[in-house]
């Protein structure tokens, strides 16, 4: 699930999965941190749920999917969009 908060020139974007589906460590990966694992991994948040949250201009489209323990790859079902492979986000 996405959610969306428009800040001055931003959009704060944050990627939210349940907290164990899939089990074990995620990250969101995609062209906004270079496809870089380790530059925004899922914390758990209070509500059984984890998240990681990116500054995204405005206007813009993006590309990206999530990694999971084992080398797993998968998409968003939320997302704006999808363009082959990858899940769309539009800010």
């Amino acid at each position: 699930m996405l959610e969306r908060k428009h800040l001055k020139g931003r959009t704060q974007v944050t990627f939210v999965l349940p907290e164990d589906t899939p089990e074990g460590p995620v990250s969101v990966v995609g062209d906004f941190n270079h496809w870089n694992p380790a530059a925004h991994p899922l914390r758990a948040r209070g509500d059984g749920t984890r998240a990681a949250t990116v500054a995204l201009p405005v206007h813009g489209s993006h590309s990206f999917r999530y990694l999971a323990a084992g080398d797993y790859w998968f998409d968003d079902e939320h997302a704006d969009g999808h363009d082959g492979v990858n899940s769309r986000l539009h800010t």
